[in-house]
């Protein structure tokens, strides 16, 4: 068997072995069916090749292969040229449709003579091969290779607006089209009637074919490599290990065609064949029996080729079958880690409904967000339309890449509402089929695409995230609702003790200040006992108004009026610290609620605010209603705004916790760690919602979300208004 026979076939078979793997993937889009034209084109031209090598043809069986051979080259161009065009992202037209229409006209032609008017012989001192005689229409095909030129020309306009990953793609593409239209003319030559290189006596070699190996595997490649062409690649383990093996093959078959060249004659088409099955087969045992058999060394190369894809993709698999055996802040750290490192995310954002409001609030952040730029989102929000109307658990918030919805307005919409977080994708986290959290991904530092199946992996971890968040929430409400019932007891039966006790110790330091005089000196310490166990009477009382009090009044009242009231009653307070109390659009809506508790909630606030406060800071009321998020309720916020010192992460956990406090203790200043406790159990009480936002140095912010209505009746039975 000849070297010029072993091209043909050599190339022929890899590339109809690569369009098989590439296919093996999937047919879910266009582009993977254009390669499917693609590479059998360059099948189909080089196994009619090697046939048409064959010396022992008659006339009209070389003629069969001759046309058989350029059904594979009419649809070369405009294939190749479609790909480009796709893998550069770039507009495709109608002009494309043309060209096929073109090229299945010159199909047809390829029956008659109009295209291959016959075939002849041509022999030299390389090779001995039939050669196809050109007519009228294959000089139109010569014409046509200006299409990949043309595709050429826009890939090298389109590659510096292109991310790194896809421009080395990219200009794989164009190094393949190049090659094609070089050597694909180098071998239309003696069809032309052009048996020797231009102003030499050197026969015309068919380059051609041995390229098609080196751009097939170009173009395969960048196939597999894009993944925005909507092919499912899965580069596993396995597959890392097919390419390992698929680069060991080519360079046996390298060496083995060389050695044709110095032994010709000696092999023959079996012997060739047999020789790489079985490097192959012993490559394939040795990496699975004997996986350090080759050592180890650098795998720059290697890591190259692959991309690391199969380790990136591993590591999210080995993270979602981890997340059942994590606590609540180990998987949260460990999904940091994957995001910022393993993904490499510009940034990532979980918001979590809130169950009484039915406000998404944001759960966690990277990097954080100013409160801001943080979009009110609830059940009405464009971005959950979007996931009902496509029935998917995906909403892609970009205009390229896998999902991609241009004609949906719920699409739109959400695009332009979540534009400040700088999302890519959106994905749902539920619980019963109900949605209850968002999750929120940015682009990748590497600017590099999502793909299909890095999607596909995102939706399976994030629904695992969601039925370990939905448990840790239920859990959370559970304890509380203990949490309170405890507290409440213990608060309770201390205060009791207490208060017995200490009654008695302030009757007789009331008779004793009566009857002192003032020359004497012991006498001075009782206005500072005095003082002090009033203090302790005080923490009495709240102790007592924390444990005893569990059912409000509810009346409407107006909750404008109920914030102006506690801001009037705490002025003295802070004109004493020179501190400012400003009202902002303080709205007069009337609501179902304790006016008393509720007032004596936005008391403590406001004192807390106070005495967080520097001298010449102003601290900010403010009451405004919210989104509707249910039918025939609302809801509305009042804002205690500061500019204080703020609250540390650590003690901003722990604040509204009974008996904690950061206040000095031993001085006008000196906290009970109630006041945060009570008011957090007049929002439960009201059915409500308390949230902290602080940052130190920066003040504080708490918001309190309270209904307009109560979905449960009064204790009394019937509504009362004052």
């Amino acid at each position: 068997m000849k070297f010029a026979e072993l091209i043909p076939l050599t190339a022929g078979v890899v590339n109809l072995l690569l369009t098989l793997f590439v296919l093996s993937q999937g047919l879910r889009s266009g582009t993977a069916r254009v390669y499917l034209l693609w590479g059998l084109s360059l099948s189909v031209w080089n196994l009619g090749t090697y046939f048409m090598f064959q010396e022992d043809l008659n006339s009209n069986q070389a003629l069969f292969w001759a046309r058989f051979l350029q059904y594979g080259v009419i649809f070369l161009p405009i294939s190749l040229a479609h790909l480009c065009y796709l893998v550069g992202h770039i507009p495709v037209g109608r002009g494309i449709a043309w060209g096929y229409l073109l090229h299945v006209a010159l199909a047809a032609s390829n029956f008659t003579p109009l295209f291959i008017a016959d075939v002849r012989e041509v022999s030299n001192d390389l090779y001995r091969a039939h050669y196809s005689v050109a007519g009228p229409g294959y000089w139109v095909l010569v014409a046509t290779f200006s299409v990949p030129a043309l595709a050429v020309y826009r890939l090298g306009l389109k590659v510096k607006t292109l991310p790194p990953m896809h421009r080395r793609r990219v200009y794989g593409m164009i190094g393949a089209v190049v090659a094609l239209i070089l050597f694909g003319f180098n071998d239309s030559l003696p069809i032309l009637n052009v048996d020797r290189y231009p102003f030499t006596n050197i026969p015309i070699f068919p380059f051609g074919s041995a390229a098609a190996i080196l751009y097939g595997i170009i173009v395969g490649y960048s196939v597999l490599q894009h993944q925005l062409l909507d092919i499912h690649v899965t580069l596993s383990r396995l597959v890392a290990r097919t390419v390992r093996l698929l680069f060991l093959f080519l360079t046996g078959m390298a060496l083995l065609l060389v050695l044709t060249v110095v032994a010709p004659g000696e092999f023959t088409a079996f012997s060739f064949s047999s020789s790489l099955a079985v490097l192959l087969v012993s490559a394939w045992l040795a990496s699975t029996f004997f996986p350090r058999l080759f050592g180890s060394g650098e795998e720059k190369l290697e890591r190259r080729i692959l991309g690391d894809k199969f380790e990136y993709h591993d590591r999210m698999r080995g993270f979602v079958e981890a997340m059942q055996w994590m606590e609540t802040n180990e998987l949260l750290d460990s999904l940091h880690q994957l995001m910022t490192q393993t993904v490499r995310a510009a940034s990532y954002r979980i918001f979590v409904r809130e169950e009484k409001t039915g406000v998404f609030s944001l759960f966690r952040s990277h990097p954080a967000l100013d409160r801001d730029a943080v979009p009110r989102l609830n059940r009405a929000s464009p971005v959950f339309k979007a996931f009902e109307a496509a029935h998917a658990d995906c909403v892609n918030l970009q205009t390229t890449g896998p999902q991609t919805s241009e004609d949906d307005p719920h699409v739109l919409a959400a695009r332009e509402q979540l534009a400040p977080l700088q999302a890519e994708y959106a994905f749902l986290l539920q619980a019963d089929e109900q949605p209850f959290g968002l999750f929120l991904i940015g682009p990748k530092l590497t600017r590099e695409p999502y793909t299909l199946h890095d999607l596909e992996l995102f939706s399976e971890m994030v629904a695992k995230l969601g039925l370990h968040l939905n448990q840790v929430r239920m859990k959370r409400q559970l304890l509380l609702a203990q949490e309170m019932d405890l507290l409440g007891m213990m608060s309770r039966g201390m205060a009791h003790d207490l208060n017995n006790l200490i009654t008695p110790v302030w009757t007789y330091l009331q008779l004793a200040r009566e009857r002192a005089r003032p020359e004497e000196s012991h006498n001075e310490l009782l206005p500072t006992v005095s003082r002090n166990v009033q203090t302790m009477m005080d923490y009495i009382r709240e102790s007592l108004f924390f444990s005893d009090t569990q059912t409000p009044h509810l009346a409407l009242a107006s909750l404008g009026a109920t914030a102006r009231k506690a801001v009037d009653l705490i002025r003295p307070r802070a004109d004493g610290r020179g501190v400012r109390l400003e009202c902002e659009g303080v709205a007069d809506v009337e609501i179902e609620m304790d006016a008393v508790l509720v007032q004596r909630l936005i008391n403590n606030l406001l004192a807390n605010a106070v005495d967080a406060s520097p001298p010449g800071s102003v601290i900010r009321v403010r009451v405004a209603t919210l989104d509707t998020t249910e039918p025939g309720r609302t809801w509305h916020r009042v804002e205690v705004i500061d500019q204080g010192e703020g609250i540390s992460r650590e003690n901003l956990r722990q604040v509204t916790m009974p008996y904690f406090t950061t206040k000095d203790h031993g001085d006008e200043r000196r906290g009970f760690g109630l006041g945060l406790a009570i008011c957090r159990k007049i929002v439960h009480l009201h059915g409500g919602n308390l949230n902290i936002l602080s940052e130190v140095g920066q003040g504080t912010t708490v918001q309190v979300d309270l209904p307009s209505r109560q979905t449960q009746p009064p204790v009394n039975g019937e509504l009362r208004r004052p």
